[in-house]
């Protein structure tokens, strides 16, 4: 995981339409591992652009999604139910709020982000 987005509060997900054009969202978000974990609903519209093009960019940002640093290749993969817990608790290490019942729905799914490493060519 690069080192600009490691620690940070937010970071801005970009997910891709199928026109080409980037759909900005700040998110809370876990690591570990080199990993970033993200939750989701399963019907929302970001989750529905992964599903056809798992390629994003990350970036640190601000609450209202204010980018604060550069922008990092990376791919997602949708987490099967069984990996769920791990993705969840480093959430909710980072965010008390996150550990509030009434945020959660059957509806959340995780997300597992692999920052591509750009340093080979």
């Amino acid at each position: 995981m690069p080192p600009e987005i490691h620690g940070q509060k937010y970071i801005c997900l970009t997910t891709f339409r199928k026109s080409g054009a980037g759909v900005s969202t700040p998110v809370w978000f876990g690591e570990d591992a080199g990993k970033v974990y993200v939750m989701t609903r399963s019907d929302s519209g970001k989750y529905k652009r992964l599903r056809n093009n798992p390629q994003v960019q990350i970036a640190a940002c601000t609450i209202r999604g204010k980018i604060k640093g550069p922008q990092f290749p990376a791919t997602v993969r949708i987490l099967p139910s069984e990996d769920w817990l791990h993705a969840k608790q480093t959430i909710h290490r980072k965010y008390w709020l996150a550990r509030v019942p009434f945020l959660w729905s059957k509806n959340n799914v995780y997300l597992e982000i692999v920052v591509r490493d750009t340093q080979t060519s």
